[in-house]
Order: C-alpha cells, then sequence, then structure tokens
C-alpha cells in the first residue's frame, strides 16, 4: 500500500485535486482518512473506485432533491471511476423504514419492475449512461439460502438495530416493528458485500443503512470497507422543508420547462447558492466568483437564480426549451403580460350546462388543476383569473366562450378553444 510520501509531485497534485472534487458539497465522510488512502491507490495502480448508489423503485421520479446525490456520482464519474446504480428490486419487496413511524407496505415484484424502468430515462440526463453499471439486487439476494440468511442476520446484533433513531422511536412507543425491517440495512449491507463497492453515497438521512455496508464488508474479511459519503438533504422551494412531492415544495426534472423556471425563481435568495454547489455541475471556480459577487452586490440575486432556472431547463429540456422558458418567464413575470403563444386546450361544448360551467370543474377538465380540492384552494388563494379578471367565488358559473385565456398562479396559462 502506497503512502503520501512515496507519490511523486505530479501523483499527490492529483491526489488533491479528486479530493477537493469529491469533498464538495458533502455532510460527511466516514471515515476520511480511510477516503485519502484509496484515492492514492487509485492514483497509483489506475485502477477505478467502485462508487455505489442505491435506487428504491418505489419511487421513480425524480426531483432536484434526489440530484444532489446524482451530481456526486458524476463527478465520480468525470474523475474515471466507476458507477454501481443497483436497482433494489428484492430490498423493494420490503421498502425503507428510513424515517417512517409504521411498516411500510410491501410491493410487488410487478410493481418493482414497472417503477425501475422509468429511472434508466431520468438518470441519462445527469449522469453518463455509457459509464454506469445498473444491478437488480435479486441476482444476489435471491440465490440466498435460508442457512446463508442466518448467517447474514448473526452478524449484527439487536442491539445495533435500535440504534436506529426511527427503530428506537417505535420500539419505545410501542409501536410495532415487524422482523422484515431489520433485513432492510442488512440487504442493502450485502449488496456492498457482493459488489465489493469501495464507496457508497447516499443522503445523511441514510447513514445507518450505508455504514452497516461497511460493517458487514468487515464481517465478511475485507478490512477496507466501503466508504460512506453522506450528502446533505436538501430544501424545498419553502426554504424550511426537506424537498419533497408529498409537501409540494419540488422541482421535478420531468416538469415542463416553464415550470422549471418559474419554479426555480421561487427559491428563497439564503439556499440559492446551495442548489447551484449540490444540483449542477458549476465548477468551483465559478462557484466561488458567483459567491464574490453576490457579496459584493454586483449581482443582483434575481439574475442569478435566472441562470440557475436557465441551467436547469438545460440540464433536463435542452438549451431551445432554456431559451424559450427565459423569454417567456421575462414576458409573463416581468413585463406581466401573457406571453404571444399560449398552449391550447380543447374543451367539448357539449359539456356546458346551459352555456355555463362551474369554476372548479372547469379547472379539472382543462388540466390545469389535478382535482376538485386543488382548484377550490386556488380560487380561495386569488390565483385564477380568466381574461385577466380573477375569479374569487368558488361556486362561480363561468358563461365559457371560444378563446378565453384562463390561468392558474403565475405559470399555469391556457387559452380554450371549444369543439
Amino acid at each position: 500500500m502506497s503512502t503520501w510520501n512515496q507519490l511523486t509531485q505530479d501523483q499527490q497534485q492529483e491526489v488533491e485535486r479528486q479530493l477537493l472534487v469529491i469533498k464538495r458539497g458533502v455532510a460527511d465522510i466516514v471515515p476520511e482518512e480511510a477516503l485519502k488512502q484509496k484515492i492514492i491507490q487509485t492514483v497509483v495502480t489506475g485502477k477505478p473506485l467502485k462508487v455505489k448508489l442505491g435506487l428504491d423503485p418505489s419511487a421513480p421520479d425524480i426531483h432536484i432533491g434526489h440530484t444532489v446525490v446524482l451530481q456526486k456520482l458524476r463527478q465520480f464519474q468525470d474523475l474515471g471511476h466507476e458507477v454501481q446504480l443497483i436497482i433494489g428490486d428484492y430490498t423493494g419487496r420490503i421498502g425503507d423504514p428510513t424515517g417512517k413511524s409504521e411498516t411500510r407496505k410491501q410491493l410487488t415484484e410487478e410493481d418493482v419492475k414497472r417503477n425501475a424502468q422509468t429511472y434508466q430515462t431520468q438518470l441519462s440526463k445527469i449522469l453518463d449512461i455509457r459509464k454506469t453499471t445498473f444491478y437488480y439486487n435479486s441476482a444476489w439476494l435471491g440465490e440466498l439460502k435460508f442457512d446463508d440468511v442466518l448467517k447474514l442476520a448473526g452478524k449484527v446484533t439487536v442491539a445495533r438495530m435500535l440504534e436506529r433513531d426511527d427503530f428506537a422511536k417505535r420500539y419505545a412507543n410501542h409501536q410495532p416493528i415487524h422482523v422484515h425491517e431489520f433485513f432492510y440495512p442488512l440487504m442493502q449491507g450485502y449488496d456492498s458485500v457482493s459488489l465489493q463497492s469501495d464507496i457508497e453515497l447516499g443522503g445523511t438521512d441514510q447513514t445507518f443503512n450505508i455504514l452497516m455496508g461497511r460493517t458487514l464488508q468487515n464481517a465478511y474479511e475485507r478490512e477496507d470497507g466501503q466508504i460512506a459519503i453522506l450528502m446533505p438533504l436538501l430544501e424545498g422551494l419553502d426554504g424550511v422543508q426537506k424537498m419533497s412531492k408529498s409537501l409540494r415544495n419540488y422541482i421535478g426534472i420531468d416538469e415542463q420547462p416553464n415550470e422549471i423556471f418559474g419554479k426555480t425563481m421561487s427559491i428563497p435568495d439564503t439556499l440559492m447558492l446551495k442548489y447551484y454547489e449540490l444540483t449542477t455541475s458549476i465548477s468551483n471556480e465559478s462557484l466561488d466568483e458567483l459567491r464574490q459577487k453576490l457579496d459584493a452586490g454586483t449581482l443582483h440575486p434575481k439574475d442569478a437564480k435566472m441562470q440557475l432556472a436557465k441551467v436547469y431547463v438545460q440540464m433536463y429540456h435542452g438549451d431551445q426549451a432554456a431559451a424559450e422558458a427565459e423569454q417567456h418567464f421575462i414576458t409573463v413575470f416581468q413585463k406581466r403580460a401573457l406571453p404571444n403563444e399560449i398552449d391550447e386546450v380543447q374543451f367539448d361544448s357539449s359539456e356546458l350546462d346551459m352555456g355555463g360551467i362551474s369554476i372548479i370543474n372547469l379547472l379539472v377538465a382543462i388540466g390545469l388543476q389535478s382535482s376538485k380540492g386543488e382548484a377550490r384552494r386556488s380560487v380561495e388563494q386569488g390565483a385564477v383569473k380568466i381574461n385577466e379578471l380573477r375569479i374569487a367565488n368558488i361556486h362561480e358559473q363561468i358563461l365559457l366562450q371560444d378563446g378565453d385565456i384562463i390561468q392558474v398562479g403565475k405559470r399555469k396559462i391556457v387559452k380554450v378553444r371549444l369543439g
């Protein structure tokens, strides 16, 4: 094993360069000194590190919060290392109990396979898929016999399992913990044993599961167990809670360009640099320059967010879509005018009752709202306009005309065509 003093000056510089990239934005590295040794060995031998990320196929729709670990994976790829993406088709049947106050419903094999199919398309927007190897952990977990499972379970004590905060709380509150839930961290850890991973990435909420991989590698006689690189959890658009679809404070990478652009502009100023650092490929030098301009007041936060919004749309929809989304935002929000081109929706006039329709039913029928409850809240909040006139009554009957322009909030605008 090579030491620092045995390296040439060029090799030392390369180790320092890689460590600088890898450490950017991370919340914790366990153990950090071992990471440096692994980088030294890969620089000396030319053998790339195996960097693992497990994916839960119960939630295949990726938002910006998920891309924090994916951007770090891409950095590893750009440094020449191998990425191991594990679709948890076997662990997904249990469901990760992390942060859950009750037992999760088990997924069927069909559920898992259907959800897993969406991952590769979404991930290709961030990762170099040519340099990414996908695995299904049923390939090794499904081959274990019962005596193998008993040996695996024998590597960890119940006391160690109860160190997990969520398990400890449920145990203290006399809430049920099913035995199969203990197997989730064991199975995730065994993935690292099977693939001989050098590094595993995850959010800070995955600390216990990721460290279990290191524990099991050591238990299966691998002395230099994997390094845990833990990424911070990204706050959502509310600036407080972790980004989450259930909290409606997210930016989805598959959302429409105008929606991505508009949502990005609502990011709190205090979090903007964090979004740049964790979810884009901006260089360290450019990030420092951006920070200096903001601190000096030579760059307005709104303009920096405009740049970020354009970057996001470029990443997930391309250059043309980014330019169009930027122009749409400028036209609608900065000039406070309707855009020249508005999406049109067809509406069957036979659905009108004596020429009218309730505002709630209309918003759902033309797809501007997903439910009557959501439509009602939008009207109550004063977010609904028809031909620039605000609709404040949830019982309003609309005498719909061909060409009427209907708007919900600042980003959802359509022109109705009666058929």
